[in-house]
């Protein structure tokens, strides 16, 4: 799969729901039941972060529930790329973007979301072919003014912004021409998933696909 067609698997991944969720998980058996709350939602992107122990089993149940689209997060090794391609991940994310990570994708045929925060590295990805990339941190790394003033210089590449972002202040992103979403670890909250209230991230969910945006 060359970075061109990783790119466009990702556009369209991307343009599912204005917010990817992004996850970590602890406990397995909330995997099934967060995937169906989210995806009842309107939110059937999901990103699982490679973070935990139970990550790839997660990541395994929670691509049998209808309606989803489940990806890896945190991919930094090549091993990485492996695991979570077996586990069902149908997309792939890093914080960042290495030649072994990019090969590995590449290999596996799993689309990649690689990541960014400086112009460099945003031309760099660009030149190898992936017009969608992630930008992270993104509150850290300049937030919306950072990408709203990259896309004067480079309009070609759109983004997945993600780090520090909240319900408040997506909509400073979603409304730039050059973000297809945003990724946010709000709309699953620890303490709901502790207590089982599916109903709530339900909710959260619903709040956050019907954002508007303008990409």
């Amino acid at each position: 799969m060359t970075p061109a067609q990783q790119s466009a698997k990702a556009a369209e991944i991307c343009r599912l729901a204005p917010v990817v969720p992004v996850l970590v998980i602890d406990d397995l058996a909330h995997a099934k039941l967060l995937a169906q709350a989210l995806v009842a939602g309107g939110l059937p992107a999901l990103e699982v972060t490679l973070r935990t122990p139970v990550a790839l089993d997660a990541i395994r149940a929670m691509a049998e529930v209808p309606g989803g689209v489940v990806g890896a997060g945190t991919l930094l090794t090549p091993a990485d790329v492996k695991a979570a391609k077996a586990a069902g991940a149908t997309f792939g994310v890093s914080p960042g973007a290495t030649e072994r990570i990019i090969a590995a994708c590449e290999d596996e045929g799993l689309p990649l979301l690689p990541g960014a925060a400086t112009a460099s590295e945003i031309m760099a990805l660009l030149e190898k072919g992936y017009t969608v990339q992630k930008f992270f941190p993104a509150e850290q790394a300049g937030g919306a003014a950072y990408l709203k003033s990259i896309g004067s210089p480079i309009p070609q590449v759109k983004f997945c912004p993600t780090g520090g972002i909240s319900l408040k202040i997506a909509p400073d992103y979603l409304s730039l021409k050059n973000i297809l979403c945003v990724g946010g670890s709000w709309v699953a909250p620890k303490d709901a998933m502790a207590k089982g209230d599916w109903a709530a991230i339900t909710t959260l969910a619903r709040e956050a696909a019907a954002l508007p945006r303008s990409a």
